[in-house]
């Protein structure tokens, strides 16, 4: 019977800088030592385990063998947590935090948001706040970038390298304009009528969102930073494009928007998360206050489908 040995972290962290750099040499740079320490290391682990991990004959960059690529996930995902233990435990030993860096997501419904700030502030009352409010890719790259410790966004943070996430709710999205305007005049709005007047897109200048479009359907578009913008232009009948329900509830009762019945964009749910660099995990307030926010989006209807924005 084969009994593997245990490896240390410092062999895992080695396999997995070599797997990321693509080779040998320079997974010896990223980490500060000699090449023949690496292969050391790698020597080291594939005699504990009893299996060879690269293939390194016959290639210029050492590759993986079945048996490696086999154990990789698991190698990241002990790398992973150790990452998130170290992190959590400086957390509790720093104490509670003097102030709180968070990044929202403009299309946030703003009595969500309210409703848990009031809290926070009730609950930590020497703890600063800076709130950001930002719209598609910002969020993520705001705590990519260490500015937000933690991040309420939309679903762009899905994926990200370095992110953790929990589902926080999300909004409905509904296509309006106003009542003037040529398509909210319309009982019956044809497939594609949408391309023939100018659409509204909300856009940020972060590196998640350079060059991409979301649902854009109108060759004829108007691109804006900010969501209030967007919502008073829409009520001056310029052009039709999405909304987050709540922020235009009042509207439609009002009768200064009408909600679209466009057969080929008929809107849908805009995904929150609660975002945090795996590296930096949240101290006891931001953790508390994510909690919240995550808690209190997981009590809103869950929609399928995403709109545009």
């Amino acid at each position: 019977m084969n009994n593997p040995g245990t490896p240390t972290l410092d062999q895992l962290r080695i396999f997995l800088t070599i797997v990321d750099t693509g080779s040998f040499a320079a997974a010896g740079r990223k980490l500060n030592r000699a090449v023949s320490v690496i292969s050391y290391g790698i020597a080291n682990l594939e005699a504990q385990l009893g299996l060879l991990l690269f293939e390194r004959e016959g290639t210029r960059k050492p590759q993986l063998t079945v048996a490696g690529r086999a154990l990789l996930a698991e190698a990241r995902s002990i790398a992973h947590g150790i990452d998130g233990l170290r992190a959590k435990v400086k957390g509790l030993l720093d104490g509670l935090e003097a102030e709180v860096n968070l990044a929202v997501d403009v299309m946030l419904p703003a009595d969500r948001l309210g409703k848990v700030l009031r809290a926070f502030a009730m609950a930590f009352p020497t703890v600063q706040l800076r709130l950001h409010a930002e719209a598609l890719g910002a969020i993520t790259a705001m705590v990519l970038d260490r500015a937000a410790v933690i991040g309420l966004s939309g679903p762009l943070s899905a994926g990200v390298e370095g992110i953790e996430a929990m589902a926080a709710g999300s909004v409905a999205m509904v296509p309006v304009a106003a009542p003037d305007h040529p398509l909210g005049r319309m009982t019956t709005i044809a497939p594609g009528a949408g391309r023939d007047y100018t659409q509204l897109v909300l856009s940020d200048r972060s590196r998640f969102t350079e060059g991409r479009d979301f649902s854009v359907s109108s060759p004829k578009t108007w691109r804006l930073a900010d969501l209030s913008a967007k919502h008073a232009l829409l009520r001056e009948g310029i052009g039709w494009g999405n909304m987050p329900l709540p922020m235009i509830e009042a509207d439609l009762v009002a009768g200064t928007l009408v909600r679209l019945a466009m057969p080929d964009h008929p809107g849908g749910t805009y995904r929150f998360s609660g975002i945090w660099r795996r590296d930096t995990p949240p101290g006891p307030a931001a953790s508390w206050l994510l909690d919240q926010l995550v808690a209190l989006g997981r009590d809103d209807a869950d929609m399928e489908g995403l709109g545009d924005v």
